[in-house]
């Protein structure tokens, strides 16, 4: 249950992270955050983050070995 919200979330958060940066940038005009060099900077800062949280959220279940099967 806990890796769908992750991959959820992560998903929102590259969306989001993407918008600012465009709007950081000048790319999408019309709102306060337009051409505002503040949304360019944290803009892939918060779709890193969700990038990270996609990737846990979509990790193969059961990647780690059972403690009676480690090598030595």
């Amino acid at each position: 249950m806990r890796r769908p919200v992750l991959a959820i979330v992560g998903v929102l958060l590259v969306v989001v992270g993407a918008v600012w940066t465009l709007q950081g940038l000048g790319y999408l005009p019309g709102s306060a955050m337009s051409g505002v060099t503040l949304w360019a900077v944290v803009g892939p800062v918060v779709a890193l983050v969700g990038l990270v949280l996609l990737v846990r959220g979509l990790g193969r279940r059961g990647a780690t070995r059972p403690p009676d099967q480690e090598g030595p």
